[in-house]
């Protein structure tokens, strides 16, 4: 185990483009969130009926504890950013034959899924802990009065963060895995993400009785709806989204079980 990760490790020291994406990503998450918290303060703090009406309206979103949902909405957005570096990581390695090498080495192929596993879950456990601080810090900043709100209440979010991200990043992974073209399979997902399964889940939600709930992205998306402020517009269906999160949780498990079981089995009939 050590050796794998030592391995990794070793593969990703030197490597300028990791850096690079995960740099924007460390900057990404903080400045969408801080943005829309920057543009909520000042439409709020306006001493004029509009403002006032907003405030009463929405209450505070960034404050504690609805600031862990908030900020959990506004980060997966960018999910994308992190995939890019998964993609890369598993399309070099048959870019540069690193993978042949690593059998050569003695390493077995169950081994080498082991590796990029771990990849994809280490980059998952650095993207939620970077949402966590930024969720922390804004609600610390937003919040009135700390000692009269219950701070982790809206701590739930966390978990389904991580694993909304995980379950994306392995789908990002199995498309990179699959292609093994930097390029192209990061224009697949860029595509099929950004424009073609929202296209189809808004149609689906229209015509073919929300179906588009069962797309492969969709199923993790649903695990964090939008944050209470905007589902106040439509509260019955604001009420339908918080009460199909447990049954989500269910679908994105499952779903993420298939993505790396395919990975498996693809792995070990492919040819080196």
């Amino acid at each position: 185990m050590l050796k794998i990760l030592k391995t990794e490790w070793l593969k990703i020291r030197n490597y300028p483009a990791f850096w690079l994406v995960m740099l924007m990503t460390a900057l990404s998450y903080p400045g969408v969130n801080l943005l829309f918290w920057y543009q909520f303060k000042e439409i709020t703090k306006k001493e004029l009926a509009t403002g006032k009406m907003v405030k009463m309206l929405l209450g505070n979103p960034f404050a504690f504890p609805e600031t862990f949902h908030t900020t959990a909405f506004f980060s997966s957005i960018f999910v994308f950013i992190p995939a890019i570096v998964v993609m890369l990581l598993i399309t070099n390695e048959y870019t540069y034959k690193t993978n042949r090498q690593n059998i050569i080495d003695g390493w077995s192929r169950n081994a080498f899924i082991l590796a990029k596993f771990f990849d994809v879950l280490l980059i998952t456990l650095l993207v939620s802990l970077l949402y966590t601080v930024i969720a922390y810090i804004i609600g610390t900043l937003a919040t009135e009065s700390l000692a009269s709100v219950n701070i982790w209440k809206g701590a739930k979010y966390i978990p389904l963060f991580m694993l909304q991200t995980f379950s994306q990043l392995s789908i990002a992974f199995l498309i990179g895995f699959l292609v093994r073209k930097a390029f192209i399979a990061l224009g697949i997902f860029v595509f099929y993400s950004i424009i073609l399964e929202n296209a189809a889940a808004a149609i689906a939600r229209e015509k073919f009785y929300d179906l588009g709930r069962f797309l492969p992205l969709e199923i993790s998306d649903r695990l964090i709806p939008v944050p209470a402020f905007i589902g106040r517009f439509d509260e019955k269906s604001y009420a339908g989204k918080i009460a199909a999160v447990d049954t989500h949780i269910v679908y994105t498990i499952v779903l993420t079980a298939l993505v790396w079981g395919l990975v498996y089995i693809v792995n070990k009939r492919r040819d080196l």
